[in-house]
């Protein structure tokens, strides 16, 4: 067999293991090692695993990963969600919808200091779940604005994912904090309309909650505060070149445990458990990432990227054209898999291909553009059946509300999402124009 072939199969093998739920990290170490080992020999293969473990986990860029694990872990001992969800909704809450659009509004502001998709959906379930019931909230609609809402915490930054991403396409962090910025907060305007348009069509869905007095007002913002000061100070310092990604994370995990000190939120058990928690998720997320690394070496010897490249490249298909049916495979794929393997498994195969193809872009904004894309459509993959990750975390804290109620429930922040993505693939400005204020300046 030549080395295409062996690749090809070998991307075959991936799949089906991750069709009878092999761990994904288990799985592409598995193929990679096996196809490395076929196409190499036994002595390369050890030479690379030898040295790919040391370069792979002591890369400074990778310690920016568990600072903001932790940083989040440390905004949910200190309670700020309830206080995001709070003040959303002593100013929104009398509207038709309108604590669902506050559960929305709080799952961007605590994503804003998460990073985390699964962080937000579950921390923000807890608080607005109680409220939405109390009101009288169709199921379908307060389980599917949460589980949509969850997905900011993956692209409103700090984000996870987008700093793997960075670091997978050698792009700025920096930068593509700034260009995901302006989308994050689209998608939460985004989901909000779609809960307006929900219950404009079916008013008992989300009935009007009472109307906050000037003072219950005044307070809830005061109380959400730390958020604002650790996101400007985070985030404002990054923007901004005060800090690098990985001060910025050290600063503002500081920042959120004094803040969770100073509200009775940290007691010692409450300190082991975030630790505990944040070497848990970090440990699991560096697996994936050494799977990955040598699935993609293993890719790499096979010649499958360059190949796959050079023919999307001499086909005569419009770029845009290729684009769009990577569009549509990373939906496909968000049917079966989760976020983090999605970006791991295509990126090495999808970026060479849109690199070598002209969409009118310089290379560092292609980097940009192609980034907020991806990262929007893989966020789309969570609230998709059947794995929709999101969604199984707020149902199951809905007991009473059936899966098919929840799934049902997220079809308008879906549509939602697909109209998102068509203005920012055909008006690449709304990605690029805060990266270019910022480095005009």
């Amino acid at each position: 067999m030549s080395g295409l072939e062996i690749g090809g199969l070998g991307f075959v093998v991936l799949l089906v293991l991750l069709a009878i739920r092999i761990p994904i990290a288990i799985a592409m170490l598995t193929v990679g090692i096996v196809g490395y080992l076929i196409i190499a020999g036994p002595n390369a293969l050890l030479s690379y695993l030898k040295g790919e473990m040391y370069w792979r986990f002591t890369t400074f860029d990778l310690s920016v990963v568990p600072l903001f694990v932790l940083m989040g872990q440390f905004a949910a001992k200190a309670g700020l969600s309830q206080a995001l969800f709070k003040a959303a909704n002593v100013w929104l809450g009398h509207y038709r919808g309108g604590i669902a659009m506050a559960a929305v509004g709080g799952c961007a502001g605590f994503g804003a200091i998460s990073g985390s998709s699964l962080a937000t959906a579950a921390t923000m379930g807890q608080v607005a779940l109680p409220e939405l019931k109390r009101y009288n909230y169709a199921g379908s609609l307060a389980t599917g604005a949460l589980a949509a809402g969850g997905t900011l915490g993956i692209l409103i930054p700090p984000s996870v994912v987008l700093i793997i991403y960075a670091i997978m396409v050698e792009a700025n962090i920096v930068t593509l904090f700034q260009a995901a910025f302006i989308p994050g907060i689209l998608a939460a305007l985004g989901y909000m309309a779609a809960i307006a348009i929900v219950v404009r069509i079916n008013p008992k869905a989300g009935p009007a909650g009472p109307r906050a007095t000037g003072r219950e007002r005044f307070l809830a913002v005061i109380d959400i505060w730390p958020v604002l000061i650790i996101f400007l100070l985070v985030m404002g310092g990054i923007y901004l070149g005060f800090f690098t990604p990985t001060e910025g994370a050290g600063v503002g995990s500081v920042g959120t445990f004094l803040i969770a000190l100073s509200r009775g939120g940290m007691k010692f058990k409450d300190f082991i458990d975030a630790l505990m928690s944040t070497a848990t998720t970090t440990a699991l997320i560096f697996l994936i990432l050494l799977g990955a690394a040598v699935f993609n070496a293993f890719l790499g010897f096979s010649q499958l990227p360059l190949a796959a490249a050079n023919f999307f490249k001499e086909s005569g298909l419009a770029p845009m054209t290729v684009l769009l049916m990577m569009v549509v495979l990373f939906i496909m794929l968000g049917f079966v898999m989760d976020s983090l393997s999605m970006i791991l498994l295509t990126v090495p195969i999808f970026w060479p291909i849109i690199a070598v193809l002209d969409f009118g872009l310089q290379p560092e904004d292609l980097k940009l553009w192609f980034g907020i894309i991806t990262l929007i459509v893989v966020e789309v993959g969570l609230i998709t059946p059947p794995v929709g990750l999101n969604v199984f975390v707020i149902n199951s804290m809905a007991k009473d509300v059936p899966m098919i109620e929840t799934f049902k429930g997220v079809v308008p922040f879906f549509l939602s999402d697909g109209i998102r993505v068509a203005f920012i693939i055909f008006f690449p400005a709304i990605t690029l124009i805060l990266p270019r204020l910022l480095a005009s300046e």
